[in-house]
């Protein structure tokens, strides 16, 4: 295995390290979130406005279900992180053996449980007669692949835990170009309708787990597990648990209130549904750095609180902080001037209505950037240090300030005032994680965390 694989991160620069580690994790999110964003621009330009609007209004859902693996996975990664930062390597392995059977499980529970809840959630986000059916076509297949889509979260976690962030950009690739291909194929020349976008994506995500494997097999022999590493442990499961259920806890909470927003949003007519969709997408698309930036941290937090070098973790969260302003500059500029145009992509300019709707949302919430990209920061520093409750704490936080502004406004207003919600949220999510890691570094000067 050639030593450059590993990335040891308590070593050398941090922000150059930071920045190293987070350029892949960008792009790697970018195709991870190309599965959906490109099943919404085949429905839209293929299949019309309802399509988009069925496929695009289940982001909300799909950050529910899929964030609660993709936390859930990303907490057990904080353990295997740190033992790799304290150079425990059979603990390590350990805690990657029982991740794998803790991942397995919570899959299966939530395919099981979902797919027999379908309907009756999507009745509860008030989705109408017309377009129920389109989205529980779509949702039911989404359901179906959860098995690998966590198979896909927890390997590449594992590779990020010991510093190897490029690895899973380049098998995303593959399998985003996979997807592409076949959302074509099924759509436009076989004519499967919004069903074909969800099998795309599916296949898709099987393609990316499976060579995540491969990779790992062939080219980690230090992730290579033995019979011993598998035995059962109960206080390694709580371990983990202890990190990866409050990390998937705050996902889901954060997505309970966009899906909040979401039903909201429904209230209005298919193109509102249809140009907050397509508005939403491509504010994801920007936010991959954000998303990215907290990813890293993540594990240059937990390997240096592993190696117990907790000022480095300071220095590195100031570059961090730094570079997520900078970034936010670059967004609120690039969504102020060009947002509307870039809605292009969903839909046709001819659909003045929904891009006027896309428009209204980006003028409402890019303010509000730097906030949004501070809770990535903080959220993760923490997690990363093993801390899990104030993060959840925080997803609480932006549940409730959205439950307020939809409660108050949704029905009783203009679409814009829907649309603060988002805003809201993401300042009230700051509220506990901000003190709470100044309290934490100020605590560790004086005593041994």
């Amino acid at each position: 295995m050639s030593k450059t694989t590993i990335n040891d991160m308590t070593v050398g620069s941090p922000a150059k390290l930071i920045i190293q580690f987070m350029i892949p994790m960008c792009l790697g999110n970018l195709f991870q979130q190309f599965y959906n964003v490109v099943d919404s621009i085949v429905a839209g330009q293929f299949l019309g406005v309802q399509a988009l609007a069925a496929i695009g209004s289940t982001g909300a859902l799909m950050f529910f279900v899929i964030g609660w693996l993709n936390g859930l996975t990303s907490g057990f990664a904080i353990m295997v992180a740190q033992s790799f930062g304290a150079k425990e390597y059979d603990r390590m392995r350990h805690y990657v053996a029982m991740s794998i059977y803790l991942s397995i499980a919570f899959a299966l529970v939530m395919t099981i449980g979902f797919s027999i809840a379908n309907e009756t959630i999507l009745r509860m986000m008030n989705y109408s007669d017309e377009i129920m059916p389109a989205v529980k076509g779509y949702m039911g297949i989404i359901y179906m692949g959860l098995l690998v889509t966590v198979a896909y979260d927890a390997l590449s976690a594992f590779l990020r835990a010991l510093g190897d962030s490029r690895s899973p950009l380049y098998f995303l690739m593959i399998s985003a170009a996979i997807n592409v291909v076949l959302d074509i194929v099924f759509i436009v020349v076989i004519g499967m309708g919004v069903e074909g976008c969800a099998y795309a994506t599916v296949i898709a995500q099987a393609v990316s787990a499976f060579l995540c494997f491969i990779y790992i097999c062939k080219k980690f022999p230090i992730l290579r597990l033995k019979k011993e590493d598998f035995r059962i442990s109960l206080k390694s499961f709580g371990k983990l648990l202890g990190l990866g259920i409050p990390m998937a806890l705050q996902f889901s909470i954060t997505a309970i209130g966009t899906i909040i927003v979401q039903g909201a949003i429904n209230i209005y007519g298919e193109n509102c549904m249809a140009g907050f969709s397509a508005a939403g997408k491509l504010q994801n698309i920007f936010m991959t750095v954000f998303v990215a930036f907290g990813a890293t941290i993540a594990t240059y937090v937990g390997q240096n609180r592993g190696a117990g070098k907790m000022e480095r973790v300071k220095q590195g969260v100031r570059c961090t902080q730094y570079m997520i302003w900078a970034w936010s500059i670059i967004d609120m500029i690039a969504m102020f001037f060009f947002g509307k145009y870039m809605t292009y992509l969903f839909i046709s300019p001819s659909e003045t209505e929904v891009i006027n709707v896309a428009v209204t949302y980006f003028h409402t919430v890019l303010w509000f950037y730097p906030f949004l990209g501070s809770i990535f920061l903080y959220r993760n520093t923490l997690q990363g240090m093993g801390y899990g409750l104030i993060p959840m704490l925080g997803g609480i936080f932006e549940l409730v300030a959205r439950s307020v502004i939809v409660t108050l406004v949704a029905g009783r207003t203009s679409f814009a005032g829907v649309c603060m919600a988002d805003p809201a949220a993401w300042i009230a999510a700051l509220v506990p994680l901000l003190p709470y890691y100044f309290y934490i570094m100020k605590k560790w000067k004086t005593t041994n965390l």
